[in-house]
Formats: C-alpha cells, sequence, structure tokens
C-alpha cells in the first residue's frame, strides 16, 4: 500500500509503510547512511503527516520484514494479543499519540495495552514526538523487575557497576568494583565485559564477584558479558551464574550475526532459571542493543534503524528480562553523528522499550570521534532521569580503559539522584546503610566511616 502526502504544490508519494516510517524518521547518519532518509526537512514533514494518519492495526497487516523469513516478525505476529489491543485499536498513529500524552492515561492503561502493541506501532507513534513528548510518555510507564533486589520502582534508578579491565586482571576488576560500591553504584548488577571470551577466565570472574557477594551479603546481581553459549557452557560446568547477557538485534539475519536465535536464548533463558538463584524474583536476562546494529550487518532490508532497534525490544520482551540496556552511542557517529542524535535516539529507546513493558535502562555514552562530549551526556543523563529510567552506567571516570569509550561515572550516578531525588533499589540501600556506606536517606557517609569495609576487602583481596 502507498502513501501520499501534499504540501502546497508539492505531493510526496512514500512506497510502502517502511519506506513512509523511514522517512518519518528524526535526521541521523545512519538512515542516510542506508539511504532510506527523508531528502528534506519538507519531506520528512509530510511522512509525519501521513503517518499520523496510519490506522494503528495497519501494522498487524502489513509487515515491513516478511512473516515466512523473519522469526522476529514470526514472534511480534504470533504473541500479538487482540485483547490487550482492543482498547487502541480504533485509533491511528497521530491518535495513540495524543490518547500517551492524555491527562487521564495512566500506569495501569499502558500496561494493560502493552501486549497489544507492536514495535512497529511504538516506533511510529514515537516519530511523531517530541522530546518532552517522550519524556513524559514514558514517566507514566514504570516497569519493576526482581532479582535479589528490586529495580524499576518510581522514584528509583538504580546503576550498573561495570569494572572492566585490559586484560581482566581479577585485582583490577575488584579495585574498580570496590570503588564503585564505596560511591553507593552497583545495585542494576556488578557486571563485566571481558577481555577475553576463555570459559576458565569468565569462570574466574564469575567466582570472584560471587566470592565478594557472599562474603559481604551484597544484595545484587553479577554478569560476565560473554556470548550466551559460554554463559551456558559455564553453567553446566556449575559456575555462579546470576545474569544471563546477550547482545540482540531486531532481525533474524542480524541476530544470525551475533551467532544467535530465539531457540537459543530460550536454551539459555531455561538454563539460567534452572540454578534458582534469584531471592526476591527470577528475571535473570541482561540484553544489550543499540541503533545501527542491524545496518552494520547488512541486516535491516531497507528498515530504518530506529524501528529495527525497537524490534529487539520485543526480542527481549520473550524472555522476561531483568535489564535492557541500549548502548546508545557505542556504534560510533556512522549511525548517531552528535550529542543531537544521540540525545534523542536514548529518549527515543526508552519510551519504545518501557511502552513494550521492557525495564529499560542506557548506556549515556559515546565514541572519541564522535561530535559529541561530555556535556552531551550531561543533558541525556538528566533528561532520561527526569523520564524515569531503570537505571544507567557507572563507570571509573566515566571512561571505560577496556572498550575505549565515554560513558557516566560514579559521580554521574551521584548527581542525578540527588538533583532529582532518586533512590537506589531498596534492599541495596538498607545494605548500604548496614555496612556504614550510606545514610538512611541515601546519603554517602564521609570516607573515615568507610574506612573499616575499605580495608577489609583491601586485606581480603590483597588490593594495596
Amino acid at each position: 500500500m502507498s502513501y501520499t502526502e501534499t504540501i502546497g504544490s508539492r505531493t510526496y508519494r512514500f512506497a510502502d509503510l517502511k519506506t513512509l516510517m523511514a522517512k518519518a524518521s528524526p535526521q541521523r547518519s545512519g538512515d542516510q547512511l542506508a539511504g532510506v532518509a527523508a531528502a528534506s526537512e519538507e519531506e520528512r514533514v509530510a511522512a509525519k503527516m501521513a503517518l499520523a494518519e496510519v490506522p494503528l492495526r495497519t501494522f498487524l497487516n502489513e509487515a515491513l520484514i516478511p512473516y515466512e523469513s523473519d522469526e522476529v516478525t514470526r514472534l511480534v505476529i504470533d504473541d500479538h494479543s487482540p485483547q490487550a489491543f482492543a482498547e487502541i485499536s480504533h485509533l491511528t498513529v497521530g491518535d495513540f499519540r495524543n490518547w500517551l500524552l492524555s491527562t487521564t492515561t495512566n500506569a495501569d492503561a499502558l500496561a494493560r495495552i502493552a501486549a497489544g502493541l507492536t514495535p512497529e506501532m511504538v516506533a511510529a507513534v514515537s516519530k511523531l514526538m517530541r522530546n518532552q513528548d517522550l519524556i513524559a510518555a514514558a514517566r507514566k510507564r514504570p516497569v519493576i523487575t526482581r532479582f535479589r533486589n528490586t529495580v524499576g520502582l518510581p522514584g528509583h534508578m538504580s546503576v550498573r557497576l561495570q569494572p572492566n579491565h585490559p586484560t581482566d586482571d581479577v585485582k583490577g576488576i575488584a579495585a574498580s568494583m570496590l570503588d564503585g560500591l564505596m560511591y553507593g553504584c552497583g545495585d542494576a548488577m556488578i557486571g563485566i565485559n571481558p577481555a577475553s571470551d576463555n570459559l576458565a577466565a569468565i569462570t574466574r570472574l564469575l567466582v570472584m564477584v560471587d566470592e565478594f557477594r557472599q562474603r559481604y551479603q551484597v544484595p545484587t546481581q553479577s554478569c560476565v558479558l560473554t556470548h550466551v553459549t559460554n554463559t551456558i557452557a559455564a553453567i553446566e560446568k556449575g559456575a555462579p551464574v546470576d545474569l544471563v547477557f546477550q547482545s540482540i538485534a531486531g532481525t533474524e539475519k542480524a541476530n544470525a550475526g551475533f551467532g544467535i536465535s530465539l531457540s537459543l536464548l530460550q536454551e539459555a533463558y531455561e538454563a539460567g532459571l534452572s540454578l534458582k538463584r534469584g531471592t526476591v524474583g527470577n528475571n535473570l536476562m541482561y540484553f544489550e542493543t543499540g541503533q545501527g546494529s542491524a545496518l552494520s550487518a547488512d541486516a535491516h532490508f531497507g528498515v530504518d534503524q530506529q524501528t529495527c532497534e525497537v524490534r529487539a525490544y520485543a526480542v527481549a520482551r520473550k524472555f522476561n528480562p531483568f535489564l535492557v540496556n541500549t548502548v546508545v552511542g557505542f556504534i560510533g557517529p556512522e549511525y548517531l553523528y552528535d550529542g543531537k542524535q544521540i540525545t534523542r535516539a536514548g529518549l527515543e529507546d526508552h519510551f519504545c522499550g518501557k511502552l513494550l513493558g521492557v525495564p529499560m535502562g542506557c548506556d549515556i555514552c559515546y565514541t572519541n570521534h564522535a561530535e559529541a562530549d561530555q556535556d552531551d551526556m550531561d543533558n541525556l543523563l538528566t533528561l532520561l532521569g527526569v523520564a524515569g529510567i531503570n537505571f544507567i552506567m557507572g563507570i571509573p571516570g566515566a571512561d571505560d580503559v577496556m572498550l575505549n569509550y565515554q560513558s557516566t561515572s560514579f559521580h554521574d550516578a551521584l548527581y542525578v539522584r540527588d538533583v532529582l531525588g532518586l533512590r537506589r533499589a531498596p534492599e541495596f540501600e538498607e545494605w548500604l546503610e548496614s555496612m556504614q556506606i550510606a545514610d538512611a536517606r541515601g546519603a554517602l557517609l564521609s570516607a573515615s566511616t568507610q574506612q573499616p569495609l575499605l580495608e577489609g576487602v583491601r586485606d581480603w583481596m590483597g588490593i594495596e
């Protein structure tokens, strides 16, 4: 089905829904690289106007990537709930935007329709929204998950403590981990990106973090971000695996490039569940995504990069994840050119994930060759804090010495919690108070008060 829109004396024609969606997207370098972006701002406005008139039910009948050739499309269609969709089935995309922003639409309403939403519907409405709309609507939709603590409660924001090391040195990782804990970070998880995929090295890191967690009774969860097949192998060998990690994308071909399929993710999910390591819940999958991943694998099929990204959230949703992380600026300026594009993408990803019922966090980051700096990250951090982000990254000095990119620091987490009044996971806050790291309000105590724990951990780990 084709679509048209007239502005003045000029009529714009869009061959199909896929083309219309791409042309309606805010400007970004990845869509320009793919040759699917609007050729002018006027064409972009025309596409938005035409998209606003598209009935939501159209997305159930016009697949952007064919059902027969893509298992993500099959997942989206087969898992769609007509009952949940019924409440909004009469709306157009433009009407849906108005419904989302209505003062009468609350968290219960958004939870009620989530199973009736497809990624394409959610991506479409995001293209009609200003940044403030994305913030306002996402803030209405908390998504709460549990493993050893509770993440995503309204008024709370958690931090993934990321103590990476370029050689996987256990003492170096332990030192960064301890540093982050002293700043009250780590309630989302302690997550290590290993420099090696060697199973013995991965197991050594898992054991180190788990021994620390048990010794000091820390109510958090750990993860070593290796390929899901390595995690399955580690589970089979008895390693103490908490969260099961995998990078995912929004098309079957892109996921194949990651060496995964839906059936493999199901196997990993069941392996994680079999360990029964959660104490307050059993959400245990940790997924990472990023706009441009399908395009970089030549697996986007002419679909704009943001819509491909939201399709990845449908994959995540299938496995009841504990955390989903859009690593927003990591892929580089070929896909998100500058701070403006990174900011927009981060707000889109958070909004779209939350509408689908996914527990969204964001690695607020950029590579050193992007037209962005730490001020841009400060802006996005603040905006996502207002929007109700589930978690952010905590990295020593905001500079990851293993992955070589810029993110957010332990101090950045203190800043956004202070100015917005955000709390940590309640179980983690109780632990910080019991260990004399923070007081009952969540404020950090002095270094002299923290010293006994600090010295005890140093002695145990052999850290100078």
